[in-house]
């Protein structure tokens, strides 16, 4: 077991505006009278429908089928009818649609009947199987698939319950209200990762949750019998973004993991507190991934968190929550890593932790943007240890190769180098902005080496067809060469035979 903590570079400590949102339990959201269910929930696969119009579903039904070694399934929240599937706005920055399937719900909120599951019999590859059949991705907003990281073989498996980002309190009050399920969820990872112990690590910010945690631990016996007594639940200092995964296994355990490699690698591994919420409600009764935990706060007359189907429109829950007069803007996730909402059409995903509805009391317009003056403030708050001055002034030239040369893509976004910034320069804007030009630019010059392979190919194929169309001419005409001499050598022998016979 650890014995002591460790400390990251940079990092900043801004207000934690936590109490508005975390002081009440989680509110069941009542099913609207529409979801739409996104087949692309993150970044990393989606999903094929298996489902088409008019078709009866009930709770829990798999209505999309995941596609590829990322993909993971996606569910029907509730029971109803399928009445559409088209594109819709999705809650991403850019606003595009993505398809979609409408379901009309029919109120009676029926679901699947699920076989009794038997946890300690079934194998590994089950378990991960059913990860990734019951749509378990990463909660903590990344989306990454569960299933792919639950197959690492580590040594050490951290449950991140920081939860650091201002604003955002849904993983502080499910590790008040659900700590049980969540220490078991654990050891099932811990399981199926074969860690030797588990460390799960919360901000001192939120005692109740740590209380919480740690009763669960003496209380509940783990069904992996394995962690009994290896399973610690350790508060951490309050600083952001110590809920970074790189940042919290250092704070841990003091390992630093290297630029560009998974944690994996190091043999650990780090999973969100709502994740393993999620694997044991999954693998131990069945229920796949329909709902989650959604903070709700900001200019709304009933800030709080919510348990919200997925697929309900984000306008739908604003309103449930009683948004305020005033609100000029709605920002998805915390104030330092979210963005502004395009449209509030798009509906509630796996990755939707947290909805802000903003003003100018809360959030006053920021002062405009000034020259960089060198200070190096950036650099100091930077917890990945980069140069974010030297990258702004790379990604404002559009000079993207120097940008990769100074680490661009080791950037997490968590916005620490904006937040200090004296001159109130948008850095993370720019830093996307870059990024989002070298993938574009890298996927063109993908395409061109693709196209230039495949016109190699069929110039090499053409030359080989016609190589051997001329041997296989070449070929013909020695054997019909052979064939006319075979027969003028018969004939000069039969005609001498003639003449030795003498005949005429």
């Amino acid at each position: 077991m650890t014995s002591r903590l460790f400390q990251f570079r940079g990092g900043v400590k801004p207000d934690s505006h936590k109490t508005e949102s975390s002081e009440t339990p989680i509110v069941h959201v009542p099913t609207p009278s529409r979801l739409v269910v996104p087949l692309i929930q993150g970044s990393q696969g989606g999903a094929r429908t298996i489902v088409t119009l008019g078709d009866k579903v009930l709770k829990g039904q798999c209505i999309g089928e995941a596609e590829g070694a990322t993909g993971t399934a996606i569910h029907a929240p509730t029971s109803g009818t399928v009445t559409e599937i088209g594109r819709y706005p999705m809650a991403h920055p850019s606003g595009l649609a993505s398809q979609a399937i409408v379901i009309t719900p029919d109120g009676e909120e029926r679901r699947i009947i699920h076989e009794p599951f038997d946890f300690p019999d079934t194998s590994r590859d089950e378990l991960i199987f059913r990860i990734q059949a019951s749509g378990i991705v990463g909660m903590g907003g990344a989306v990454f698939p569960s299933h792919i990281k639950a197959e690492s073989e580590i040594k050490t498996l951290v449950i991140n319950g920081a939860e650091c980002e201002p604003w955002i309190t849904c993983d502080d009050r499910l590790m008040r209200d659900r700590a049980a399920d969540i220490i078991t969820g654990a050891s099932i990872l811990g399981r199926l990762t074969g860690a030797q112990q588990i460390l799960v690590g919360i901000e001192d910010n939120k005692p109740e949750a740590i209380a919480s945690m740690m009763e669960a631990v003496r209380s509940v016996a783990p069904i992996a019998h394995e962690y009994e007594n290896k399973i610690t639940v350790v508060p951490v200092p309050t600083r952001y973004p110590t809920g970074g995964e790189k940042q919290l296994i250092r704070v841990l355990t003091g390992l630093e993991i290297p630029a560009g490699t998974h944690a994996a690698k190091s043999g650990v591994q780090c999973f969100n507190v709502a994740t393993a919420h999620a694997v044991c409600r999954a693998l131990l009764y069945g229920e796949a991934m329909t709902s989650r935990i959604v903070t709700v706060t900001g200019n709304v007359e009933r800030p709080g968190n919510y348990e919200v189907p997925l697929g309900m429109l984000i306008a739908d829950l604003l309103a449930f929550c009683g948004i305020r007069p005033g609100s000029n803007r709605v920002i998805m996730g915390g104030p330092m890593m979210g963005f502004v909402l395009p449209s509030l059409e798009a509906p509630i995903t796996k990755g939707s932790n947290c909805l802000i509805a903003t003003s100018p009391e809360f959030f006053p317009p920021p002062p405009p943007e000034q020259p960089c003056i060198r200070c190096g403030a950036c650099a100091q708050a930077c917890p990945s240890q980069l140069q974010p001055y030297e990258l702004y002034w790379s990604s404002r030239a559009k000079n993207l190769d120097g940008a990769k040369r100074y680490h661009l893509f080791s950037c997490i976004e968590c916005g620490c180098c904006a937040y200090v910034c004296p001159a109130h320069i948008p850095l993370i804007d720019y830093f996307r902005f870059a990024k989002s030009e070298i993938r574009a630019r890298d996927e063109e010059q993908n395409a061109a080496d693709r196209a230039r392979e495949r016109f190699e190919f069929r110039s090499f194929r053409l030359e080989r067809e016609k190589a051997e169309k001329a041997a296989r001419l070449a070929a013909k005409a020695a054997e019909t060469r052979a064939k006319a001499a075979e027969a003028t050598a018969t004939t000069h022998a039969a005609s001498g035979n003639e003449a030795e016979n003498g005949k005429p």
